[in-house]
């Protein structure tokens, strides 16, 4: 290195020293000068690399906008093993790894009353009818049909979000909606001071639960009456552009993917009937679903006035479509490229609409995924790459007999839901049984089956070396919502149940922990770091942008390229 360059590197990293510094104060009063609005926008399981594969024929207002006039973190990953959708919502909410916020899988074992949970389930809060017959649907997601009831609420979240801290911080002024095509994917982000707004695959309406509202607003039930998803009915998903302009063109028509009764497996697809069970899952399974989400939030930010006086307001919206897409037909299919596509027009127009409501200079954006994806275990054969499928019904058969062989007892295993083996307590007690023992006993056992690359015991976990991986599992253990033994599979095997699904995340491997992490907007500047980063820094970023205390439990750091002192991107 000659001495010209040494300076210039060294300068620059004194310069990076001193931003770590003081950028949170200075950038602080610069960003937060007049601040009107914050948009959280969050892509269920869009992975990193995604939006470069596209990047050439993203359109004006879109992906494109954000990239090129905010701050890219192109390094981001979370710390997390469990990458599904509530752990990464709540982790983007709280700045908080799911051991400490407690959201650790969209379904977990409820230690009172010894079943199975869905997350964000709240018996005490009904879903509020949106009209007189909303219950014609068929739910597909395997997580959701575990819930035990139709009641929602943020109370099993365990730790503070940032929209927690801005109501209090302004002391109540503050307002704070969430929008997405998933319940989880609103609840997280709104938060306990919020109020959260999601599609229903029963109806196709955008509706809530009493835990925030006793009746529905009156723009809600207009809104509603019209009907939109159910005017989509027989209509097709059709190609944006010509087919030949598509890097996945010639991916169209994979025997592995899903066909949702009639849905079919290449463009143009066909939405079902109106009396199909599985239409508004069809809805969100396309771009007319996140065209939807953005939609009810445009008249959300009309009707509730949001970004209009002294007092920064809140709105999150996640769009669904793109998980969807990818668990249907996995993230190298021309369904996919052509969702991101779509995505990135719908992205534009909302962008463009906030502008003219509120002004971009009065908004501060953020946008990041709860999770990647990895490719369909069929595909990655297709490359000679090892790659399989584990379902729930093969580990619990290999860790029941597992469990059979070495301690003579075939009911030892209580349940098995991805990512953990959940011993039964009372056969255990019976047999006189050490739990610990059995655990680490049968854990090594299944570490040696074929498509398992570790299992392991929290308890193993206290006493073993530091790396990447068991620090990602930790991090994803609770005391009282964990279970006994973690089951991490092999890279590009698929750990999920039978059915309708192709693909699926879940993992701590990097194609599930990748995801974009960009602000822009209300004097961030136009920045590019490669530096690994996490989605729990940007709670906390958020904050110092807001002049705020980090929410009470974040773990992330605030990022200084954010703030006007941050390194510009390179010409």
């Amino acid at each position: 290195m000659n001495s010209s360059n040494f300076k210039d590197t060294f300068f620059r990293a004194l310069l990076a020293s001193l931003v770590l510094v003081y950028a949170p104060f200075a950038g602080a009063q610069d960003a937060g000068k007049d601040l009107r609005l914050v948009l959280q926008l969050t892509v269920d399981g869009l992975r990193a690399d995604l939006l470069s594969r596209y990047a050439d024929r993203f359109g004006e207002g879109g992906f494109g906008y954000l990239k090129q006039n905010g701050t890219v973190f192109a390094n981001a990953h979370y710390q997390h093993a469990n990458t599904e959708t509530i752990v990464g919502h709540s982790t983007l909410a709280t700045g908080a790894q799911p051991s400490v916020h407690g959201m650790t899988g969209n379904v977990w074992l409820d230690a009172e009353t010894g079943e199975l949970a869905y997350n964000i389930e709240d018996a005490e809060f009904p879903l509020l009818p949106s009209r007189e017959q909303i219950s014609t649907g068929e739910q597909v997601d395997p997580a959701q049909k575990l819930a035990r009831s139709q009641g929602r609420s943020p109370r099993a979240l365990l730790a503070e979000t940032l929209t927690d801290k801005l109501k209090t911080h302004t002391a109540g002024k503050a307002k704070i909606f969430a929008v997405s095509g998933k319940d989880r994917g609103a609840v997280a982000l709104a938060g306990k001071a919020g109020k959260a707004f999601w599609m229903s695959t029963n109806s196709g309406d955008f509706i809530t639960s009493t835990y925030y509202y006793d009746n529905y607003p009156d723009w809600v039930t207009q809104w509603n009456v019209q009907r939109k998803a159910e005017s989509l009915a027989a209509k097709q998903w059709k190609l944006l552009n010509d087919s030949d302009t598509y890097l996945l063109a010639h991916q169209d028509d994979r025997s592995y993917e899903t066909d949702l009764r009639g849905y079919g497996r290449v463009f143009p697809h066909q939405f079902g009937n109106a009396d199909n069970k599985l239409l508004y899952t069809q809805v969100i399974a396309s771009p007319q679903g996140d065209k939807l989400t953005a939609d009810f939030a445009r008249q959300l930010l009309v009707n509730e006035n949001l970004g209009h006086d002294g007092v920064p307001d809140y709105l999150s919206v996640s769009f669904s479509g793109v998980d969807a897409v990818n668990h249907f037909f996995g993230p190298s299919s021309l369904e996919s490229e052509d969702m991101i596509l779509q995505l990135d027009r719908t992205i534009a127009d909302l962008l463009r609409f906030i502008d003219d409501e509120v002004g971009m200079q009065h908004v501060l954006i953020v946008l990041s995924a709860d999770h990647g994806m990895a490719e369909l275990p069929e595909y990655m054969s297709e490359q000679g790459m090892d790659a399989g499928r584990l379902t729930t019904d093969m580990v619990t058969d290999m860790a029941t007999q597992s469990g059979k062989e070495l301690f003579g007892q075939d009911k030892l295993i209580k349940f098995y839901y991805r990512p953990f083996v959940y011993l039964d307590q009372d056969v255990l007690q019976k047999a006189g049984l050490d739990r610990q023992e059995v655990a680490t006993a049968i854990a090594a056992r299944l570490t040696r089956e074929v498509g398992i690359h570790l299992a392991i015991t929290p308890g193993e976990l206290r006493a073993a070396a530091v790396s990447s991986l068991l620090t990602r599992i930790a991090n994803n253990i609770h005391p009282v919502r964990t279970g006994d033994i973690y089951i991490v599979q092999d890279p590009y095997w698929v750990n999920f149940d039978k059915g309708p699904v192709a693909g699926m995340h879940g993992s701590p491997w990097r194609y599930d922990t990748h995801v974009p992490m960009i602000f822009a907007g209300a004097g961030v500047p136009s920045n590019m770091v490669y530096r690994e980063v996490q989605p729990a820094d940007v709670a906390p970023t958020l904050a110092a942008l807001l002049g705020m205390t980090p929410p009470a439990s974040s773990q992330g750091k605030v990022l200084p390229e954010v703030f006007t002192m941050g390194m510009p991107k390179k010409k």
